[in-house]
Formats: structure tokens, sequence, C-alpha cells
């Protein structure tokens, strides 16, 4: 087979020609023939435009499906897309768009709003996302061929639309697709360039490993689809199978979330830690911790029973038809990892990184050992620098046909992010078992070297403080030589149990400390009145908070 995404997708449109293709949540509903007209319309503009292969054109607004049909007319027209997260800054967007050098920018309303196109001196023209309109242009003709689009298209293809008009051009396997910004835990986006091997090879893990999802399913997408965690896996290869991806086009609550998992009931749930966090402690949490529930639990032969019956009720919480719950972007709890292996819950966790588009290792959930989060995947290889990769941690190093080109503009950055030999330095530290397992223990830039010369991963330490009472989150850090916790307390659960702030975290503090050896024990513990700053991935940006 042609290892080709633009034969994918193009092949797709002809297949599932009458099949719902995308949907904005509670809104409108396209079917692949109205995606492939529109891609069609949006070629026919391109070219008027002037753009040609390998031009620039940024996106950025909210996950909808207009959003989507954009992101698919950019890259089978030959075009390198810049998706841009709709959370970044008008400042950053503006820096985004001229470093990449962007002709075409797509802006959802709300952005628009807040940006100035005189930041932007090089656009060409400005393009609203929701209907295609013309916001700005440097070329008088493109407002007049998008005001008579529809004649232009009739034009071109008088005797109605048909699958045997959709014909795309054949990608080169290294030329460029995607240049993605890192939305950064630590500090400087950087233009991670993706060629479009790095994009067909993630669909190929998918289409090995998921061979039960199938052409009609429904998905929903409440990640960002300007972050290729969320457009690799809940856009790009489910329009590759011909699914139905309907967006949250809301800031995915957990309410809003299980609100549309009940009512589409989604075949295959993509997700980041927190969000299945949230589900465990206001949801799970509260029955477990009645006296009833725990006397029952105590008793051998009806736990079995009722971890199964309060398996089945979270199975139906998410609609209760999906194949498996994956989950990446950042480090799963491992309490609520511990309990939901305890349960039979179909879930697993997979690990990657945007410089590969991003996936670097998966196992499915009947499979995968605990905390693990799998072997490396197709097309893909996994190392760990230490001398003893199963007992000592090293940094994980990877190489395969989903590793990024380099960083845009960057060369130098660029070569620091590979080893000699050519290996992807990921950054990331852990151990790796005899069967090929990937166990992570954090990040190399978050280690913090004790007074006696010992490793302390502040991300084990953030994860017991994390399941004490009475904490939503928290950061553990280095200051003036020792090691301070900062917490984000659950306010509302305090206020409701009556106990104040210092204490409850006095009590935290000594809990906590009782089960960390005294190298990595915790000096003082800073609350902080309302909750970290985060990457639309909901990861905690950690250079904002050290000292």
């Amino acid at each position: 087979m042609e290892k080709s995404i633009i034969k994918l997708i193009e092949n797709s449109l002809k297949e599932h020609w009458d099949l719902p293709a995308l949907s904005d949540y509670k809104g409108s509903t396209y079917h692949y023939k109205d995606i492939a007209r529109r891609i069609a319309k949006l070629h026919i503009l391109f070219e008027e435009c002037g753009l040609e292969k390998g031009d620039k054109v940024s996106i950025c607004g909210r996950n909808s499906a207009a959003w989507g049909t954009v992101l698919l007319a950019v890259i089978t027209y030959g075009a390198v897309a810049v998706p841009i997260l709709h959370e970044f800054k008008a400042d950053n967007v503006h820096n985004i768009v001229n470093h990449s050098d962007s002709r075409i920018l797509f802006a959802g309303d709300v952005v628009w709003e807040y940006l100035n196109e005189q930041m932007m001196p090089e656009l060409e023209a400005v393009i609203l996302i929701s209907d295609f309109s013309v916001l700005q242009s440097k070329k008088k003709n493109i407002a007049k061929v998008r005001e008579r689009l529809n004649e232009h298209f009739g034009k071109k293809y008088p005797r109605n639309f048909r699958p045997e008009h959709v014909s795309y051009f054949t990608e080169e396997p290294e030329d460029l697709a995607i240049i993605n910004y890192t939305s950064g835990t630590t500090g400087f986006s950087k233009g991670v360039m993706l060629p479009y091997r790095s994009l067909y090879s993630n669909i190929e893990f998918a289409t090995c490993s998921l061979e039960e999802l199938k052409a009609g399913d429904s998905v929903v997408a409440m990640l960002p689809t300007a972050h290729m965690y969320g457009m690799s896996f809940e856009f790009l290869f489910e329009i590759s199978k011909g699914c139905h991806v309907q967006f949250l086009t809301r800031l995915p609550t957990p309410k809003i979330i299980l609100e549309a998992f009940a009512e589409t009931k989604p075949r295959l749930i993509i997700s980041v830690p927190l969000i299945i966090e949230k589900i465990y402690r206001n949801s799970l949490l509260p029955i477990l911790k009645k006296p009833s529930m725990r006397a029952l639990l105590s008793l051998p032969v009806v736990d079995r029973r009722v971890l199964r019956a309060i398996s089945n009720k979270l199975n139906a919480t998410l609609g209760g038809n999906f194949l498996e719950v994956i989950i990446g972007g950042a480090a799963f709890n491992q309490e609520v990892e511990r309990f939901f292996r305890k349960i039979g819950f179909r879930y697993t966790v997979g690990y990657g990184m945007t410089e590969c588009a991003p996936i670097i290792s998966y196992e499915e959930w009947s499979k995968t050992p605990l905390y693990s989060c799998g072997r490396s995947t197709t097309n893909m290889e996994v190392r760990i620098d230490s001398p003893d990769p199963q007992n000592v941690v090293g940094e994980v190093q990877v190489r395969g046909q989903n590793v990024m080109l380099g960083y845009y503009k960057n060369p130098e950055t660029t070569r620091e992010a590979f080893t000699a030999d050519g290996w992807l330095r990921t950054g990331d530290l852990g151990v790796m078992d005899k069967n090929g397992y990937l166990y992570l223990r954090g990040r190399s830039k978050n280690m913090i070297v004790g007074a006696s010369g010992q490793n302390i991963y502040p991300e084990e330490i953030e994860d017991k403080i994390n399941n004490m009472p009475y904490v939503m989150e928290s950061l553990v850090i280095e200051s003036t030589g020792k090691l301070l916790a900062l917490v984000y307390p659950d306010y509302e659960a305090l206020s409701a149990a009556g106990k104040g702030v210092d204490a409850a975290m006095a009590e935290m503090l000594t809990a906590v400390n009782a089960a960390l050896p005294a190298y990595s024990r915790i000096a003082d513990v800073k609350t902080l009145p309302e909750e970290f700053e985060k990457t639309p991935k909901r990861s905690i940006k950690r250079f904002m908070y050290q000292s």
C-alpha cells in the first residue's frame, strides 16, 4: 500500500461520501461529501491567493468542524499548516505567524478580536474560520473571488461535484507538512517541523493497534486539535477510517464531556490525565469514602461484586461503547491508576511528544503493566541512556519514522536535540524492563539534585501530595536549597469540612514526609489562591513557578 497520508484522506472522502464526518456538538453536521466540497472551494481560493505548495498557512481558533476542514484543505493542497493554539496570547500568535513565514491566517472570530494585523506585516490575507469570509487582504481579487466562490466552483464542476473529482497531489515523505509550535512547560515555543511521513506513521500505528474502530463510529474531540495529540488521534486517524468526529466547541469541563459521551456513545476516548482524574475524584471518590462502601469492600467475596458494579457505572458514565480510554499528555496519578486497574477499567497510558507527531510508546489496555506507558510503537525505537536501563534511570531517547525534521529556523537547537548517532533526546527520564515496557520517572530539566547528590524527581513527590485530602494540584520546586511544595488546595472541600487551610496543609506535609526518604522530604508548603497556569493539554507551566 502506498504510504501516503494524502491518499488516505482522498480515499476516505470518496469511500465514505454519504457518512457523517465532522460535527460541532449540538450544532451542524457535515458529511464526507460536504467536507470534500468545502475543501475543493478552499483550493480555488488558495489558487486565487497565489498560494503555492510549501507556502505556510496559520490556523488559530477553537476546535470546530470548520477548523478541521481548513486543516484538511491546507495539507491536501500541498501547503504547510501552522496550527496555533487559540489559548496563546496575542503577542505569541503574532510571533508564530511571523516566525513561520505564513502567507495566510485563518482566524476564529474570538481570536481575531484581540489580534493586530499591523503586527503581522507579511500576511497577505486573513480569513474567518467559521465561514471562510475574507477579513483582510492585500489583493483585491481575493475578496472578490470569495464573494463569487460558488460561481467559480460551479464553472469548475458544471455537472455536480462527485467522488471522482476528489484528486489531490502525491506528497514526498520527507516534505514538510506541519509546523507545530510547542505549548511548552519550559518556556519559549519552538516550531517543530513534521514531515508527511511522520503523520502517516502515526496513523499507520493507530490503524494497526485499533483495528476494531470502523467507519461510522463516533469519536468526541475534546483535546485541542492544534496540538499533535488531539490532531493525530482525535482527528486525522478518525478521518482516515471514515469515523464521525464530534467537536466540543466549548471548554471541555467534566460536565460537558460526560453529557457528550452519554449522547454520542464514542467508540474511542482520547484523554489527558486531568480529565479522567477529575471524573474519578468528583464521581467515584465520594462513593468510595462512604462508611457503608468501605465496609462492603472489606468483605472478600462481596468486594469483587462491588468493584464490578463500580466499573460498570464508570463505563456507562463514559457512554458504555468505548474500546478503550487512551490517556497521555502528562503523568497519570498512581492512586487513580491503581484503582482503575483494580476494577478492570479499559484504560491504557501512552507516551509521546510533539516532536514525534506525537506517539512514541503504547500498549493495549489488557496487556500493559501497571504504571507503564507501553512499548515502542510501529516504526519507532526507544532506548534508555543508562548503564543499566532496567534499574538505573536515564534519558529516554528515540528514533524512527515519527521523528521530526527539526526546529524551524533553529539549527542550533535542532543539533542539540539529537545525539551524535541520530537519536532524539526527549528530555524525559525513565527505565525499561526486559520486555521493553517503558516506565517514566520525570523530566530531566525538572530533576533536583539533593544536598548529598541524590536525584530527586519532583513528579513522584507531587503524585503523593495530589493523593492527599484537600489538595487539588501541586508543584515541587527547589527554593534556597530546600524543597518547597506549591499547593492549590480544594477550598470547596475545606469549607464544607469546616477545616482551616493551614491546619490541612500541616497534616498533609506530615503524612507525605512520612512516606518519603529523608533526602526528598518537603521543607515547607505555600498555598496558591487559584489553580496553576497550564498549557492547553493541561500540563502545569513549571517554568512560571521556578525560583
